[in-house]
């Protein structure tokens, strides 16, 4: 029994016309989330005045939006260009280890922005002590390492399974589900595996953001003053709206019923999670938030006065 050397991922058409035109929207695409997540750590990183934990947190959720979608859009524009759509066995490993941990450090992150502001409005007197640097650096790091575990135990679990059947991959990027779909081995103990870890590390992140909120809705509502409620709120939204948008796509993309599972319906899903929240995500942040719409205008300035 022998294991593929190679995988082939699956194209969005086979007609080269949409392939120029899939190209053309992912090069868009990619190109929109990349600028806009480095405006937002060039606008912070500049701007002493978001020197903060929030911000501090906001830069690495755009370092991870980089990273993610970096490890799959790009190879699925080299798809349609050349119209190969072979991908190494190395390539496939090293796209599950990074798809996994780059996904998984999104939520871990948005827990750590949950606990920052459940600090920030149930907690304002202590916010210092208790988010000083040295724990958002711990913070951030657990989150990183945890991930970078969850990775290579996910990796192993799946590549220990032997391929030596069809080597088509139906997704436009090395995706457990699919090649668990093709491996010639018994994944039953794999899925279980896979299920119950995921199942652990997503219900403890769910479970702590929910209940931060909970926290938060509350100590909001108590707030006397209209405008004391409403800024309070407004610096909740935009980390609401991506942990919303970010649930949204995944649930969607891992737990809809079989009967809407289809090649194409799983393109479309897989999508929605990798390549929507990178592009969003910025996009929401801007817009929710006065500090980084005036930090990012004055970026030019910044640079001319850095540079002179």
């Amino acid at each position: 029994m022998v294991n593929q050397s190679t995988f082939h991922l699956m194209g969005f058409s086979e007609t080269r016309d949409m392939q120029i035109l899939h190209s053309a929207i992912f090069l868009f695409i990619y190109l929109t989330a990349l600028v806009g997540n480095s405006l937002i750590i060039t606008a912070v990183a500049l701007d002493r005045h978001l020197h903060s934990p929030m911000y501090f947190f906001l830069i690495n959720l755009s370092l991870l939006d980089v990273c993610s979608i970096s490890t799959t859009v790009p190879k699925s524009i080299t798809i349609s260009l050349t119209n190969n759509n072979m991908i190494s066995f190395a390539g496939c490993v090293t796209q599950v280890f990074l798809v996994v941990t780059f996904v998984g450090g999104e939520l871990a992150l948005l827990t750590v922005m949950a606990y920052d502001r459940f600090v920030a409005i149930c907690h304002p007197l202590q916010y210092t002590l208790i988010m000083n640097w040295d724990a958002c650096m711990q913070m951030v790091a657990a989150s990183w390492i945890s991930n970078l575990i969850h990775a290579v135990l996910e990796t192993s679990f799946t590549f220990v399974l032997n391929f030596c059947g069809t080597n088509i991959i139906e997704q436009y990027f090395c995706d457990i589900p699919q090649l668990q779909k093709i491996s010639c081995s018994d994944t039953n103990v794999n899925q279980v595996l896979i299920f119950v870890l995921g199942f652990f590390i997503d219900s403890f992140c769910f479970a702590f953001i929910f209940a931060s909120y909970g926290y938060i809705f509350s100590a909001v509502l108590r707030i006397p003053s209209v405008q004391g409620r409403y800024k309070a709120f407004s610096t909740c939204t935009p980390h609401l709206t991506v942990f919303s948008l970010f649930i949204t796509t995944g649930v969607f993309s891992y737990m809809r019923p079989k009967a809407l599972s289809s090649p194409t319906v799983d393109l479309v899903s897989a999508v929605l999670y990798t390549v929507l929240p990178p592009v969003l995500n910025p996009i929401i942040y801007s817009l929710r938030n006065k500090d980084i719409q005036l930090a990012v205008w004055q970026i030019p300035r910044k640079l001319k006065h850095l540079i002179a």
